[in-house]
């Protein structure tokens, strides 16, 4: 058994062995489980895609005279923020939209600029233009405020993510007669295609299944920068079924994350306009996972074909909250490009990136050799499997409530 700070002292004298979650793969398969979790300290993953709930909040600094932005409106290039927290605190969601922005009224609609396009302006250097108007009081009389702000002259950036790193996601196809348009893509008609959003064998969450080294406080890779852990992500759900290697068969285990958007990169977090769905960002994370045990090295080994993701239906069976399934399908099977779905094949295709989810462990594995990113101990763990017995019966009540 190795500990944070055995594994922290040798990361400071350069001597940790790290590997990604690529890598250990074929680590384990020439050393066997036992001798790779003598010698390996740290493994790293990464994933690189859409994740709708995320956001930013920031100090902006007061004006003279002063004004209470707080209660009022507010809007960063025209995308309104969440203002009703403080006198110049903000919060802006990936997914907000201007309020000119003609939505699905012509359908489908382009949404070709919204809160992650604001937050990667920022990111990159950019000014954006700020916008509030308040209702005065005697201690912050200004009225109005229309000025360009940059990143640097903020008093705080912090990006914020209720949830973030799905453990496990559906493969979304169209059972329908119709192209439609949804957060997995547009899928086309009559099992026309099939995408999926998952790095798979390097996905953060899919390789500590059971959450046995991530929690509260646990350091990441976020955006480019240095983040953390914040809490359980939003519909963390650890009752999914699993199989025997303790891998989610559905959609599980989800991230809260924070970290300090001035220290992050554009090329880490990009706004994006999902067509006849909405705005959103894609955001790069990346985990290290500590080599306490054999147990713990064993789950980090887990490979595309082991991972197995439900097959689900957008155009009746999700917006209507059906549990029907088409079945399930490896990894390994998506990424040869096609699969078979009621006897058809369907051409796949992904709304990750694998290649940057590899490139996010790579660097992290690169700051680590280097001594420039140690490992935190989570100060609670995850609520895990056996937490999941109550978020599960709270979800079969939701359901019961709805038939």
């Amino acid at each position: 058994m190795k500990t944070i700070a055995e594994i922290n002292e040798k990361i400071k004298k350069g001597q940790a062995v790290v590997a990604t979650a690529e890598e250990i793969i074929d680590i384990v398969k020439d050393k066997g489980v036992a001798k790779a979790a003598n010698e390996v300290d740290v493994v790293t993953t990464g994933t690189f895609g859409p994740m709708c709930s995320s956001g930013a909040y920031f100090n902006v600094g007061h004006t003279k005279p002063r004004i209470k932005i707080g209660g009022g409106r507010a809007y960063l290039n025209d995308v309104p923020v969440y203002t009703g927290f403080a006198a110049v605190d903000i919060y802006v969601g990936c997914t907000a939209l201007p309020d000119d922005d003609p939505r699905n009224h012509t359908h489908p609609g382009e949404f070709r600029y919204g809160g992650g396009h604001v937050i990667e302006e920022l990111v990159s250097g950019r000014d954006v233009r700020l916008v509030a108007a308040a209702y005065g009081t005697d201690c912050y009389p200004k009225k109005k405020l229309e000025t360009l702000i940059n990143l640097k002259e903020m008093n705080e950036a912090v990006l914020f993510n209720p949830r973030n790193a799905y453990q496990n996601y559906n493969v979304a196809v169209n059972l329908g007669s119709k192209t439609i348009y949804t957060y997995m893509g547009v899928l086309k008609p009559n099992l026309g295609n099939a995408n999926y959003c998952s790095a798979g064998q390097l996905s953060p969450l899919l390789n500590d299944p059971l959450y046995k080294t991530i929690g509260i406080g646990t350091r990441i890779f976020l955006g480019g920068g240095i983040g953390y852990v914040a809490w359980q992500g939003t519909q963390h759900n650890p009752s999914a079924p699993r199989g025997e290697n303790g891998v989610p068969r559905k959609p599980a285990g989800t991230l809260a994350v924070i970290g300090d958007l001035k220290q992050m990169k554009s090329a880490w977090l990009r706004g994006i306009s999902m067509q006849g769905y909405g705005a959103s960002m894609i955001v790069g994370i990346g985990v290290p996972i500590p080599i306490f045990s054999e147990e713990i090295l064993k789950y980090t080994a887990v490979t595309d074909a082991d991972i197995f993701a439900p097959i689900v239906d957008y155009s009746e069976a999700y917006p209507q909250r059906r549990p029907d399934t088409l079945g399930e399908v490896s990894y390994a099977q998506l990424k040869t490009g096609s699969i078979e779905v009621k006897g058809k094949k369907v051409p796949t295709s992904s709304l990750s990136s694998y290649p940057k989810a590899a490139e996010i462990a790579n660097t992290l594995k690169d700051w680590i050799k280097r001594g420039e990113f140690t490992l935190t101990e989570p100060v609670t763990p995850l609520a895990g499997v056996e937490a999941g017995i109550a978020i599960k019966s709270l979800e079969e009540r939701q359901i019961e409530a709805i038939k």
